[in-house]
């Protein structure tokens, strides 16, 4: 089994490809409006998105989720407002994986852009099971089948083990 990612909310300078984690289950269209109400938008305080994260789908959510959880849903995951706050109100949250059948395509640029990974792919799985997630290679592994999913392209899966963007960048300046 792979190790559970332990960098999640944090900068990382480390291999992100290979994460596990506790599955929290959800359906299609997960709007950002669910993932972080626009009540909290007023700040950027990131321990006050985390606290609040899926709260509008699940109020009891931030008290239950635990560092290294991924998040699987179905279809066009992220949709709604192009909110940056959403993915890292998730990464914030402790979330070290969002796994979606597909990602409204804003979320998935934001998610990247803020260091939190990502996979296109569906798989079958319920909720609390234990997943592994090979990022590079576009792989799900649950119970012992495995899914084969979206490979994020090397670009991205460097933006994201730099911690998002703006890391990266700076990584890049500064070399």
């Amino acid at each position: 089994m792979f190790a559970v990612n332990k960098y999640a909310g944090q900068a990382m300078n480390k291999n992100i490809d290979r994460i596990s984690g506790r599955v929290w289950k959800f359906g299609d269209n997960i709007d950002t409006d669910v993932i972080i109400p626009g009540k909290y938008l007023r700040t950027t305080d990131m321990s006050v998105f985390a606290a609040h994260a899926m709260e509008g789908i699940d109020p009891q959510f931030p008290q239950k989720v635990q560092k290294g959880d991924i998040i699987v849903a179905g279809k066009n995951f992220g949709c709604g407002s192009s909110r940056e706050q959403a993915p890292l109100a998730l990464k914030h949250a402790g979330i070290a994986c969002v796994v979606a059948e597909s990602f409204a395509r804003i979320f998935f640029r934001n998610a990247i852009n803020v260091g939190l990974p990502i996979i296109e792919i569906k798989i079958q799985c319920s909720q609390g099971d234990v997943i592994e997630i090979d990022l590079g290679e576009g792989l799900v592994r649950n119970k012992g089948r495995s899914y084969q999913g979206t490979k994020l392209p090397d670009f991205l899966r460097e933006i994201l083990a730099d911690g998002g963007l703006v890391e990266h960048r700076k990584k890049k300046v500064f070399q």
